[in-house]
């Protein structure tokens, strides 16, 4: 672990290139997953501050030290937000019989949690991959096996035919997990896979003589935009052996400096184990971010969920017209648009991965000052995921991965999205 941390993941490296080398109102970041700022709302976050510090008695120790398991003010607010919101469909029966914990710094660490506390082996998944927990995981030294999704998630069909193909090594099957509404593709996962997931687990688990967790990463099910989209049903009720657990955040919805995630499910060896890892990096999160979150999920979270929801929904429409406009012609599918703030697209022919004319072509490192632009005021740079960050590097989609990428439409206004897509049709001409 300790050798393979010293050289940056690619999301690391990524993250303190924009952070560092991006120039604010020249280049064009579509790739760090950042939200809209539009929709963190500042003025509540003012007044929940004021409320909560001169509420004492409702938030107590709002500037002091927190234990491990979070705030019990608001794990009660989660649940109630969860109830009436009709999340997942889940009533307050069945919450009453989960735990409910807040992690030490978002869903991250929960997740972080997850893998530095059962012990190495396989770990299933979808591919494309959620590449920040599969390079954390591989570094842990598990082995990570991605099956193929398609635009209802992963193939559950594929994944009960890749855990028979492995024979005696299904005994190393740690747990399996999924991103709900995918993370690079934004395909949502049906409510039918999802009861499938919940079955091939049990199965597996009742086979193996042992539970086997699956653990559903809901991170971004609260940015389903689109009206046309069947609300996603808890894996819950249909859980007899209490191997479900969610992992939620509040970070796309409300702020992601907030550093709010929570994990729901049974009690268990695995939640205290969570529980005792969260306890060790920092008794959960800050006292004051979990008051002023409960505030808000007891006080504004109707009004904030409708103007995010707005908001990305308007984004989503403008940004796909523009993209079939800009790169219809080049593309074989543009996947996402419906939930979450991504597009994952992909090309007939052109290759998208870092060694490519087209990557070259959008990070101005050609070498034709004609292209790049004068060597101390280049023409603006384009951001993006490549697919090969993106794609399992030993599965099934190496190849087509070469040809895609992620595109956030979040952060940068919709003028410059649509600026962005001129260079990336730009690029496609000189990679031609």
């Amino acid at each position: 672990m300790g050798r393979a941390s010293t050289k940056p993941s690619p999301a690391n490296q990524m993250m303190a290139d924009v952070d560092t080398s991006f120039r604010p109102e020249v280049d064009i970041n579509l790739g760090v997953g950042y939200v809209n700022e539009d929709t963190i709302p500042r003025h509540l976050w003012s007044q929940s501050l004021d409320k909560v510090l001169a509420n004492p008695q409702s938030y107590p120790l709002a500037l002091n030290y927190g234990g491990p398991n979070g705030t019990p003010y608001l794990i009660e607010s989660i649940r109630r937000f969860y109830h009436q919101q009709h999340l997942c469909e889940t009533n307050l029966d069945v919450l009453a019989g989960k735990q409910i914990l807040i992690g030490a710094s978002g869903a991250t660490s929960l997740l972080d949690a997850i893998a530095s506390t059962i012990k190495t082996g396989i770990v299933l998944t979808a591919d494309p991959i959620y590449y920040i927990f599969a390079d954390l995981l591989e570094r842990l030294g598990f082995d990570v096996i991605a099956v193929p999704e398609d635009q209802h998630g992963i193939r559950t069909e594929h994944l009960q035919k890749t855990i028979e193909s492995l024979g005696d090594k299904k005994k190393r099957i740690r747990f399996m997990y999924i991103v709900t509404v995918n993370n690079p593709t934004c395909s949502i996962l049906s409510n039918q896979r999802r009861q499938d997931l919940v079955q091939i687990a049990s199965n597996l688990s009742n086979q193996l003589g042992r539970k086997v967790p699956l653990v559903l990463d809901t991170a971004y099910e609260m940015l389903i935009h689109d009206s046309q989209v069947q609300s996603p049903q808890s894996s819950f009720p249909n859980d007899r052996l209490g191997i479900t657990y969610e992992i939620g955040t509040l970070s796309k919805i409300l702020a992601p400096a907030l550093r709010i995630g929570y994990m729901i499910g049974s009690a268990s060896p695995l939640t205290n184990a969570v529980i005792q890892r969260v306890s060790d990096v920092g008794f959960s999160a800050p006292v004051l971010n979990q008051a002023m979150a409960s505030y808000l999920l007891d006080h504004h979270i109707d009004e904030q969920l409708q103007s995010v929801h707005d908001a990305y929904r308007k984004k989503a429409l403008r940004v796909r017209k523009a993209l079939e406009e800009g790169l219809g012609d080049a593309l074989e599918e543009c996947r996402g648009g419906s939930g979450g703030f991504y597009y994952y697209l992909t090309f007939k022919k052109v290759q998208t991965h870092t060694q490519s004319a087209f990557f070259q072509y959008t990070n101005r490192s050609t070498g034709d000052p004609l292209i790049d632009g004068p060597k101390h005021a280049k023409y603006p740079k384009v951001a993006y995921v490549p697919g090969e960050y993106c794609v399992h590097n030993h599965g099934h989609l190496v190849q087509r991965g070469r040809r895609q990428f992620r595109l956030s439409y979040a952060f940068e206004n919709t003028h410059r999205i649509e600026q962005a897509i001129n260079i990336l049709n730009d690029a496609c001409q000189y990679a031609s």
